[in-house]
């Protein structure tokens, strides 16, 4: 996006009714997000591993989301930290091995703990694990988190994949940056962890807020084209990157506060986008252009992460 005059004010009002938004929502007590699991825990350590499952499962319907993050936080009992430690795959739970969401199979589940009970007994922590690859110089996490995923794929799942002539699922948890992927839930867990807010948790404190990207979905992807925060159609790292870094002008520090407010604007069908009355009654009215008036960047290879 230039640099010009008429940009910066049309910037400077988007500043102006995204902060509002942020206000709002931050303030609001009841809503559906799969981060009020995380809540329930006050150990950090436990809040890390629920904080994974739960950002990891976070696609589709957030009620069944919540639903299946809630039917595995069951069979780990009072400590889900304690029981990643202690996860034995020759013992592993027959019912977690029943459980899934959506193309997640109960196996995935076990190799996910299973990968999270390596990155404990390395590291000690999932954000140690992380830091390992945080250059602190980067302009993003990007690079870390392509470090962290080639490095947890190293992990020998064998005794789980073996019968197995495909990709391991597990893999679906650990996309990289480097093969396009927009790292949704990569992204929304680093949120979480990252950035202290009354939605967000705040657990890590060695990461950089203002180096983390914003978690791409529909609701987010749909604001940001009607904002004019990115000239890309396609989802993928790319127009997460592009979106962030417009957002960084708004608040350089902290540019991902933005995303709760604007995925849950959608969520809630706050957004005139595609309806006949269009943003008469939206939140982003005055500053919302739904139309797209000159061409648009050649389409992205779709990715499925």
């Amino acid at each position: 996006m230039p640099r010009d005059r008429t940009t910066d004010q049309r910037l400077h009002s988007v500043r102006i009714v995204l902060d509002r938004l942020y206000l709002d929502f931050d303030s609001q007590q009841n809503f559906a997000d799969p981060i009020q699991l995380v809540h329930r825990y006050s150990d950090p350590a436990d809040q890390e591993i629920v904080g994974f499952l739960a950002s990891g499962l976070a696609f589709g319907r957030v009620t069944t989301v919540i639903k299946s993050v809630e039917a595995l936080l069951s069979e780990m009992g009072r400590s889900p930290s304690s029981f990643v430690r202690e996860f034995n795959l020759r013992r592993a739970n027959r019912r977690i091995k029943q459980l899934g969401h959506r193309w997640v199979r109960g196996h995935d589940l076990v190799a996910l703990l299973a990968v999270l009970r390596h990155i404990l007994e390395t590291e000690g922590s999932i954000e140690q694990f992380f830091l390992r690859g945080y250059d602190r110089e980067a302009e993003d996490i990007g690079s870390a988190l392509d470090h962290f995923c080639t490095r947890v794929r190293t992990v020998d799942l064998s005794l789980i994949y073996r019968d197995l002539k495909t990709s391991p699922g597990v893999w679906y948890f650990f996309p990289k940056p480097s093969t396009g992927s927009a790292c949704k839930r990569l992204n929304l867990f680093l949120r979480w962890m990252v950035r202290s807010d009354r939605v967000d948790c705040g657990v890590w404190s060695r990461i950089d807020r203002s180096k983390l990207v914003v978690p791409l979905d529909t609701h987010v992807v749909r604001v940001s084209q009607c904002l004019r925060l990115t000239s890309y159609r396609s989802p993928g790292w790319r127009m997460a990157t592009e979106i962030t870094k417009n957002l960084r002008r708004l608040d350089p520090d902290d540019p991902v506060k933005y995303d709760f407010s604007m995925c849950h604007l959608g969520m809630q069908s706050a957004c005139g986008f595609n309806r006949p009355k269009r943003d008469h009654d939206c939140p982003l009215r005055g500053v919302c252009r739904p139309f797209y008036d000159k061409p648009q960047r050649s389409r992205q290879p779709s990715v499925r992460h």
